[in-house]
């Protein structure tokens, strides 16, 4: 769904964007009206409202390389008839963080007091952990997390982007105005967190592509092993190593960095090929493993103080 929205009209790329006739994501009254359509109908059984499910893949993978619809991208990332991976993921965030924000306006203005529920956010956090203990693989792999998670929570907790960002992008990145701030600031009582897999980051150690992107703006390099050795066991999928202290790293770095929030993991699992024998699949020792580890890690982050609520196996 593609309507013309206000807030992108702020972008400093506005000629560009109007010259090609396109408008990025939901106009942020528009979703605010269909949420609160949502809050009126169901709000006396659903007490528990998420806004939008990984925004951030839906702002990536739709315009920075194409891979999702609208299928957007530089033609330099993918198979893409049109699109800008230097500027149009970081519209469609922002869009997607004003629409948000809206919504929660609107339900806690009408709706929260006598229908006694809370609203938040899903958000996926790979961890990124540094490959070496260099300074620069330490801030290779805090780029990245600031590009991850960081993208769509930092405004979400202090009203404006990771500074990491701000210093990259610079006048590609939108920014918000002063109602703006206030609006997107605070705008959710529980945080889901959806949360898989981990991976090595380093530096490159050479300069910055000449011609950029939302992925290219980090300046990672991405390894799944170090010294030889896997970053863990992978299940089927070939982005999805288990890495059970990655769960610990991400429940903890939200509740240090992020004001302690009131954290729900939202998704945690793995997958295994479909030629399983029915002995196999019905003792699941894999999948057994996974949960048993990946919870002691979440049980050991509530320890050491972490605002756990709830728990969904995905």
């Amino acid at each position: 769904m593609q309507i013309c929205t206000t807030t992108t009209c702020h972008s400093p790329y506005r000629k560009d964007i109007e010259n090609k006739s396109v408008c990025f994501g939901l106009r942020r009254q528009d979703f605010a009206d269909y949420a609160e359509f949502c809050f009126d109908t169901f709000g006396d059984r659903v007490k528990n409202w998420m806004t939008f499910n990984e925004p951030r893949v839906v702002a990536a993978l739709g315009f920075n390389n194409g891979v999702n619809p609208p299928n957007r991208c530089s033609k330099q990332f993918g198979n893409c008839t049109d699109g800008n991976s230097a500027t149009e993921p970081y519209i469609v965030a922002h869009n997607l963080i004003l629409s948000h924000a809206e919504a929660v306006k609107r339900y806690r203005e009408k709706y929260q007091a006598k229908q006694n529920g809370r609203i938040g956010i899903f958000l996926d956090f790979v961890w990124y952990e540094p490959l070496t203990r260099s300074i620069a693989d330490n801030y290779a792999a805090q780029r990245a997390r600031d590009f991850h998670v960081g993208w769509f929570l930092h405004p979400l907790v202090y009203g404006e982007y990771p500074r990491t960002m701000q210093r990259i992008v610079r006048e590609r990145l939108p920014k918000f105005n002063q109602s703006e701030v206030e609006s997107v600031k605070d705008s959710f009582d529980v945080l889901g967190i959806n949360h898989y897999t981990s991976y090595y980051v380093s530096d490159p150690r050479q300069p910055p592509p000449s011609v950029t992107g939302y992925q290219q703006d980090w300046n990672a390099k991405f390894a799944y092993e170090r010294n030889g050795v896997p970053i863990g066991r992978q299940a089927h999928s070939p982005w999805l190593y288990e890495v059970l202290w990655g769960m610990y790293k991400v429940v903890t770095y939200v509740k240090d960095r992020y004001r302690n929030p009131n954290i729900i993991l939202s998704e945690n699992g793995m997958d295994d090929p479909g030629n399983l024998t029915f002995p196999e699949s019905l003792y699941d020792v894999n999948r057994v493993n996974f949960y048993r580890s990946y919870l002691k890690e979440l049980k050991r982050a509530m320890n050491d103080g972490a605002n756990v609520t709830g728990y969904f196996a995905w």
